[in-house]
């Protein structure tokens, strides 16, 4: 994050020379703690010993490692590698030889990046939950294993591919840890998709008489095309991401946009080569299942809506600008031990630690001060909100360092403005940095740079579909429903991880799930806008009719774009089984945003918005529509 006092705290540390390296943290509590002392000792004795341990503290012989009572003492185990480079079996190890001293009233719990990695569940169960929903969709679509397979199938080699190309970017580009389960969670929800409208477009043609080699021309000319440009719109969403000018997130969205890329380009070269190799099996299984007029229902609801538009217009409006209202309050941070599971040894230790000494212990800010540093340990300890900081200590020749433990949690809202407060009072004098000071920078910068963010994306996708539907108002309508259902979700976000509703623990939201949320929801949502307007674009341009292009638009897409979304909502919703909080928000937010597009946005605003625009949802002003270059989803 250039230009912000934690990353310039950083740099000065890096510059410095001292070495990236983890630490264990292992607490220990007792009602006699001074009878145990010669246990605790043999423990950590036998912890120095092990591998990557290069020093470990002694409580004893630090009267601040022991808390006021007596009860709770901790000893700080530093490693020779940084926690990426710390493997499972070494880190288990300390974990097993710390807790076997446990027993006879001695209470042993480690904490530490370290620990917390090696106490995280194995990954695969969300990813296999949601591809097995998807096959039940689709086997109730299609009526056939073997053609329900074929999406997922395409899915999976997109993936695949996809992996690989990321483990070849890994080497030029810096890339963070939690790429590829995202992009898993876009992939297989996205391939699915792509490839179920493909699919569903030589399914109809086949049972319109056409031959299997026809089919499948005009499924790719046709419903290709569609998938080509809505994936074009979701890339753009996610290089808007790099307007943001942070590096965290950069090697996101190029990685994302990969996975788009390559999900789109599978659908149109190896879902046909598969409908090639299979079709005489899928062609037979579809000519059995009896073809029920899915449109009709469709139509009639259509009707329904344009009848009476403005009710249902205002309820669904309502419904999500009452989502989207939590999202005012959303706080940003970076998850802790605090959010673990109650019962993880990660977590015990969190609670001791703020138990016996304080819940700013931790979470410490890092004040970087000129010279010996006593002015600034002056002003610091005399700020509101500060329970205790450590004596400056000399890191360089001209720097000295000090510690404060805030009086709160590192994840609330009182220690974010206490950074606030230690800023306002340092007078250029120091700087503040760590881990929440790090959190605030974050959602500032984030904050700061939204306008050119919001500008990039929204102004890119709406000129796109300017130039594909000939029209000024469809472009304005999309950017406006898209924005309502992104913050919808993260309103849902916001109330499930801020708030703490169904159990879940409180917390911050991580601080780039919101705009990674917004990045991939607004080019998901523009799928759908695409797939439905073109069907009513091409019926308004055929018939002149508005009312009757709204209808027909609905009949020909509400199955598949209600089957799509269905698709979408069990694959992003199985990752809120993962273990991974982040994933967690990821899934709930991208899963509730495609249900309220698919059904509340696509069922109930949309034919009312049409209906109540009538003719003038075509117009487009001459000057512009003579400027304007023409993109064509079909041929004519």
């Amino acid at each position: 994050m250039p230009g912000t006092e934690s990353q310039a705290v950083a740099s000065v540390f890096a510059e410095s020379g001292r070495p990236d390296v983890a630490t264990v943290t292992v607490v220990v509590e007792s009602d006699d703690l001074a009878g145990a002392r010669s246990r605790v000792a043999a423990m950590l004795a036998e912890v120095d010993g092990l591998p990557h341990v290069a020093d470990v503290t002694d409580p004893f012989a630090d009267p601040h490692a022991i808390s006021d009572t007596g009860r709770i003492a901790y000893a700080t185990v530093t490693l020779d590698a940084a926690a990426r480079d710390i493997g499972y079996d070494d880190a288990r190890a300390i974990i097993d030889t710390a807790t076997k001293a446990e027993g006879a009233g001695l209470r042993v719990e480690l904490g530490g990046d370290v620990v917390r990695s090696a106490e995280a569940p194995a990954g695969g169960a969300a990813e296999g939950a949601g591809m097995l929903a998807a096959l039940v969709i689709l086997l109730f679509m299609f009526g056939s294993l073997l053609a329900a397979a074929v999406p997922l199938l395409v899915a999976v080699f997109a993936v695949g591919s996809t992996l690989g190309l990321i483990a070849l970017a890994s080497h030029v580009f810096t890339l963070p840890s939690y790429i590829v389960p995202l992009m898993m969670l876009v992939g297989l929800g996205v391939g699915v998709d792509y490839a179920l409208l493909i699919f569903t477009r030589f399914r109809g043609e086949i049972r319109k008489g056409a031959t299997r080699d026809e089919a499948t021309r005009v499924a790719v000319d046709t419903a290709g095309r569609s998938v080509l440009f809505a994936g074009a719109t979701v890339i753009i969403a996610l290089l808007g991401l790099l307007a943001l000018g942070l590096g965290s997130l950069q090697g996101v969205a190029v990685g994302v946009a990969l996975t788009v890329l390559v999900t789109m380009l599978a659908s149109v070269t190896l879902l046909p080569a598969l409908l090639t190799v299979l079709g005489g099996r899928i062609e037979k299984a579809i000519r059995k299942r009896a073809d029920r007029d899915h449109g009709r229902r469709w139509r009639a609801w259509a009707g329904l809506m344009q009848r009476r538009p403005v009710l249902p217009l205002l309820l669904a409006v309502g419904v999500l600008i009452g989502l989207s209202a939590p999202a005012l309050a959303m706080r940003l941070g970076f998850a802790d031990a605090g959010t673990e599971a109650a019962a993880s040894t990660s977590r015990q230790a969190y609670d001791l630690l703020g138990e016996g000494f304080g819940p700013g212990v931790n979470g410490p800010l890092i004040v970087l001060a000129d010279g010996d540093g006593a002015a600034a340990y002056a002003l610091v300890s005399d700020v509101d909100g500060v329970a205790d900081s450590v004596p400056p200590r000399p890191i360089s020749a001209n720097r000295s360092m000090i510690l404060v433990f805030p009086d709160s949690e590192p994840q609330s809202a009182e220690t974010a403005r206490l950074v606030d407060r230690l800023r306002e009072a340092s007078g250029g004098t120091y700087l503040v940095g760590g881990a929440t000071a790090a959190a605030v920078d974050f959602a500032a910068a984030v904050s700061g740079r939204m306008p050119l963010f919001l500008l990039v994306v929204v102004g890119l996708s709406a000129l796109l579909l300017m130039a594909v539907f000939r029209s000024l108002l469809i472009p304005v309508k999309a950017a406006i429903l898209n924005l309502l259902s992104i913050g919808a979700s993260l309103g849902v976000v916001t109330l499930v991880f801020q708030q703490g509703w169904f159990g879940v623990p409180k917390g911050p939201i991580e601080a780039f799930v919101p705009v990674l949320i917004f990045a991939i929801v607004f080019g998901l949502s523009m799928d759908y806008e695409v797939f439905l307007v073109s069907r009513m674009h091409e019926e308004w341009r055929r018939t002149g009719d508005a009312p009757h292009a709204v209808r027909e638009g609905l009949a020909t897409t509400g199955g598949v774009i209600t089957a799509a979304g269905a698709i979408m909502i069990v694959v992003f919703g199985a990752f809120v089984l993962s273990p991974d909080r982040m994933l967690q928000q990821f899934g709930l937010g991208l899963a509730v945003a495609v249900l309220l597009d698919a059904v509340v946005i696509r069922c109930l605003v949309v034919p009312t918005v049409m209906r109540l625009l009538g003719a003038r949802a075509w117009w487009l002003p001459r000057w512009l529509d003579r400027i304007l270059p023409r993109v064509a989803l079909e041929k004519e």
